[in-house]
């Protein structure tokens, strides 16, 4: 289990559903996330569940009835070729580097511990990513590929701002969605707007 606790107990942004902070294109918006979830179009199945695994160690959702999806999202924007518009000068251009970089973690967990990165435990898994994120890794596996440039820039950052893109997770952080059509006024360093969420002190909790 997780010992991770919200200071946002009991808060749950699609309370704001029929509220003024939120209007029919940001419902719209929110509703595609919750329910139109892709099918696998771009990744192999080995390569889908290579990184439904890396993401369990990456975020961690034990605590989660339905865990965010993440994957679906992230073959998503391969499929669409949907980059950030730009491209890292040592690396391949990203849906390469994606290929190339989730088998050659394949690679390493299988020479390191002959089973599949699924399969090994969830501390061989941590130090196998590690060892990835810090360029300790077979470099005959990776090509031109810089296994901590590939950890950091894509894989990294793309778990993580798909997971904090989901209602679920905006309600664990306080994150009261859209800014639009209402927005926020009070700005000001410790300023909270009546309708965002407060933060409880967990130690008084």
């Amino acid at each position: 289990m997780s010992d991770f606790h919200t200071p946002y107990p009991g808060y749950n942004v699609l309370d704001k559903w029929d509220s003024p902070s939120w209007n029919d294109q940001t419902r719209a918006a929110v509703d595609r996330r919750l329910h139109e979830i892709p099918q696998r179009r771009f990744l192999t199945r080995e390569q889908w569940s290579l990184l439904e695994a890396i993401c369990a160690r990456l975020v961690p959702q034990p605590d989660r009835d339905e865990p965010v999806p993440i994957v679906p999202w992230i073959d998503a924007m391969l499929h669409e070729n949907h980059g950030p518009g730009y491209r890292y000068a040592d690396m391949p251009p990203m849906r390469e580097a994606w290929r190339q970089g989730l088998d050659a973690i394949a690679a390493e967990a299988h020479n390191r511990h002959g089973k599949q990165f699924e399969q090994i435990t969830p501390e061989q898994q941590d130090a196998l990513l590690t060892d990835v994120q810090e360029n300790r890794v077979e470099r005959r596996y990776w090509g031109d590929l810089p296994a901590g440039g590939f950890f950091l820039h894509h894989l990294l950052k793309d778990v993580v701002a798909i997971y904090y893109s989901h209602p679920a997770a905006w309600s664990e952080i306080g994150y009261g969605g859209p800014a639009g059509p209402r927005g926020y006024a009070r700005l000001g360093f410790d300023e909270r707007d009546p309708w965002e969420a407060k933060e409880v002190d967990l130690a008084d909790a």
